[in-house]
């Protein structure tokens, strides 16, 4: 471990220049204009070891103030860009082919632990559910932090904060609901109807998952209708699964491309 220094407000402080990918130790004061008493909660937060979330829209600054934060603090930053595909593996670490061996790397959650450093999770509302649940025992008084594949519990070193952001204007059900496909070109299957400009298309087929739920809600109609209940409005989810579970369990129950040709009539 070598060492580097600066000048802060007169001082020579030492930093440590850790030599470990994704770890930042900010060595130049990163220019941030305080809007409020907020740097003052954050060093009474991390003199605490609480968790900070900021919030605010894109471009706010609420990253130019966590490396402020980490540069007056003189904390190491490890910045984590939370998405979809990031799995609690990519935080905690995993095993690696190297040399032909088999090692253990740490992930950037796991290593901001062990150093004691900022850790900084950017839009934490983009990661999946299943992956935010392993800062849970680091955002509280524990401290810790269970890394099951290397069957080890990492205890956080004095210094270590997490923050995590978020953009109040994003939607997370949203992200969710991702434009699909309903179509495909084929000669065989269900065809979809198109509009008379578009007659001359007859390879159009109902793709098959747009199949099943079309099949799913012409099932649950003629569910309800049988009951005396009309409307597809009226069939709620355990409606739908009854109706399904119901139909299949049928000896006359009529074949899916009848069903579903019957929905598209619906539909349209």
């Amino acid at each position: 471990m070598a060492l580097s220094s600066r000048s802060d407000d007169g001082l020579r402080v030492a930093l440590p220049t850790l030599r470990h990918e994704g770890v930042r130790w900010l060595e130049r004061e990163p220019y941030y204009l305080a809007g409020g008493d907020e740097i003052t909660i954050f060093e009474r937060c991390h003199a605490h070891g609480l968790a900070v979330m900021l919030k605010g829209p894109t471009g706010s600054g609420k990253t130019r103030f966590v490396e402020h934060m980490a540069w007056r603090l003189h904390r190491p930053l490890v910045t984590v860009a939370c998405h979809d595909d990031l799995s609690a593996s990519d935080l905690t670490g995993r095993y690696l082919i190297r040399g032909g061996e088999t090692v253990w790397q740490d992930g950037p959650l796991t290593l901001a632990a062990r150093l004691g450093a900022i850790c900084y999770l950017d839009e934490i509302v983009e990661a999946r559910q299943d992956t935010v649940v392993v800062i849970h025992p680091l955002s509280d008084d524990r401290r810790v932090l269970p890394v099951d594949k290397a069957g080890e519990l990492v205890s956080a070193a004095p210094g270590f904060q997490l923050v995590v952001s978020y953009n109040p204007g994003y939607q997370h059900l949203l992200k969710d609901l991702k434009p699909r496909p309903i179509t495909r070109d084929l000669d065989w299957g269900v065809p979809i109807p198109v509009p008379p400009e578009y007659a001359e298309r007859d390879d159009k087929r109902i793709y098959v998952w747009f199949d099943a739920v079309i099949g799913y809600l012409s099932a649950s109609i003629e569910w309800a209708a049988n009951r005396g209940t009309r409307g597809a409005g009226a069939c709620n989810a355990a409606i739908v699964v009854r109706a399904a579970s119901a139909r299949s369990a049928s000896a006359s129950t009529p074949s899916l491309v009848a069903t579903t040709r019957a929905a598209s009539r619906r539909l349209t």
